[in-house]
C-alpha cells in the first residue's frame, strides 16, 4: 500500500492479516476487532492502541512506534 493509502472507518473485524504491510495507512476508525495481525507491518499506520487492543493476534507485528510485538 502507498502511502496516500486509506482505510479509515473499514470493518475489518475477524479478517486476517497474516503479514499484510499496513505501513502509513490511515486505520482511524477501522473496526480490528477480533483480526489477526500477525507479523503484520504497521509503521507509521494511524491507529489507536485501543484499536490495537482489539485484535486477537498481534505476534511479530511492527508497530505504529517501529517497535516489534512479542
Amino acid at each position: 500500500m502507498s502511502d496516500a493509502d486509506d482505510l479509515l472507518k473499514s470493518y475489518l473485524s475477524g479478517v486476517f492479516l497474516l503479514k499484510a504491510n499496513l505501513r502509513k495507512v490511515n486505520l482511524r476508525g477501522t473496526d480490528l476487532s477480533e483480526a489477526d495481525l500477525t507479523f503484520a507491518n504497521l509503521a507509521g499506520a494511524k491507529v489507536t492502541e485501543e484499536q490495537l487492543s482489539k485484535a486477537n493476534y498481534l505476534t511479530g507485528a511492527t508497530m505504529p512506534d517501529g517497535k516489534i510485538h512479542p
